[in-house]
C-alpha cells in the first residue's frame, strides 16, 4: 500500500501540474517546448498501458493551440525495483504511441542511494536502444536555505528538507522550508510538514525540536505556529491541547461572542472534509459504519483529535480511537 510520503510527493506535482516542467527546465536544463497548459491525465493510463503496469502520475503539456508539444511520466521511487526498469520504458513506448509525442519518466526518489539506481540508463536490449529517467533525487535538488527563496518555491523547498534535512546544513534548510510552509493552508502544511519529517533521522529531528522550543522560551516565533504545536506533542503524534488552543484562537480572534454559534455548524463542517482529505491522503479506506461515524461527530474537540491521529497511522481505527 503506498505511503503517506508516497501519497504526498504524487499529490505536490498532482495539484501543481507546472512543477514537472518547471523542474525540467530548471534543474535537469531540458529544453521543455514552449506551452500553454499543463494537465494530469492519469485517468487515460487504462487505455495507454497495459494492465500490468500503472504511473504514479501523467501529465500533458499543450500549446496555445490544443496541441500536445510534451508527455511527462511521474514515478515517485522510495525504494530499489528491478521490475521498474521494465515498466518505465513501456511508459515512454506506450504514451508515445498513443499520444504521438515527446515523452519523458521522471522519477522523484529522495534516497539517494535509490535516485543513483533509478538514474542508470536502460538498454532495450544489444545496445540498440535505451531509456534514460530524469531523477529528482538529492544530487538533483538544490539546497534552498533563504527562506524568501523557499516562500517562492514552497515544493522544491519541501523537496530541499526531505533531500537535504539531514546533511550539513540541514536546519538552516529546515527552518527555510517551515518558513514557507506557514504560508500554505493547514491541511497542506501537516502533510508536507509530516513527509519531511519522516525524512530526518533522529540526531535531526531532537535538534529540530530544541530549536523550536529553544525559540519559544525567547520568544522569537520566527517558526510557523502549527510547527510548533506539533512538535510540542513530541515526534508528531498528535497535536492535542496545544493544537486546539491555537487553532481556537487563530480562528476566533476578533469575533464577536454572539457570531460563535452561528460559525460552529461552519467549523464542524470543516474539520469533517479535512479528516476525510487527510484520510484519503493516507490511503486509509474507511468502511461505511465509520465514515457515518465522522459524519454525525458534532464535537470539535473530537473532530480536532482524528485529525491529529492520521499523523502516523495505518488503518481507520487508530484514527478513531
Amino acid at each position: 500500500m503506498p505511503t503517506l510520503e508516497h501519497n504526498a510527493l504524487v499529490e505536490m506535482f498532482r495539484e501543481r501540474p507546472e512543477l514537472a516542467p518547471h523542474v525540467l527546465a530548471t534543474l535537469f536544463q531540458v529544453e521543455v517546448p514552449p506551452h500553454a497548459s499543463v494537465a494530469v491525465v492519469e485517468s487515460s493510463l487504462d487505455q495507454l498501458i497495459p494492465a500490468e503496469f500503472r504511473a504514479d502520475l501523467v501529465l500533458e503539456l499543450r500549446d496555445a493551440n490544443g496541441a500536445l508539444v510534451l508527455a511527462i511520466v511521474l514515478e515517485v521511487q522510495r525504494d530499489v525495483d528491478p521490475d521498474k526498469k521494465f515498466s518505465w520504458p513501456t511508459y515512454v513506448t506506450g504514451v508515445r504511441a498513443r499520444r504521438r509525442c515527446d515523452t519523458v519518466v521522471l522519477v522523484v526518489a529522495p534516497d539517494a542511494g535509490v535516485a543513483a539506481w533509478a538514474a542508470e540508463s536502460i538498454d532495450l536490449g544489444l545496445g540498440r536502444g535505451h531509456v534514460e529517467p530524469l531523477v529528482l533525487g538529492p544530487a538533483v535538488v538544490p539546497e534552498i536555505t533563504d527562506p524568501a527563496d523557499a516562500e517562492k518555491e514552497t515544493e522544491l523547498a519541501v523537496l530541499s528538507a526531505v533531500a537535504h534535512g539531514n546533511g550539513p546544513n540541514g536546519l538552516t534548510v529546515l527552518q527555510a522550508a517551515l518558513a514557507a510552509l506557514g504560508r500554505l493552508d493547514q491541511e497542506h502544511a501537516m502533510v508536507y510538514f509530516q513527509l519531511i519529517w519522516d525524512g530526518l533521522r533522529e540526531p535531526m529531528q531532537q535538534a529540530l525540536e530544541a530549536l523550536i522550543m529553544e525559540r519559544q522560551i525567547e520568544g522569537a516565533a520566527t517558526l510557523p505556529p502549527f510547527v510548533q504545536r506539533l512538535i510540542d506533542r513530541g515526534k508528531l503524534e498528535g497535536m492535542r491541547e496545544g493544537e486546539l488552543k491555537g487553532m481556537r484562537e487563530g480562528k476566533l480572534e476578533g469575533m464577536r461572542e454572539g457570531k460563535l454559534e452561528g460559525m460552529r455548524e461552519g467549523e464542524l463542517k470543516g474539520r469533517r472534509e479535512t479528516l476525510l482529505r487527510l484520510l484519503a491522503r493516507s490511503g486509509i479506506v474507511l468502511a461505511e459504519n465509520e465514515s457515518a461515524r465522522i459524519q454525525a461527530c458534532s464535537d470539535i474537540a473530537t473532530l480536532d483529535r482524528w485529525i491529529d491521529n492520521v499523523l502516523g497511522a495505518k488503518t481507520a481505527t487508530e484514527v478513531l480511537s
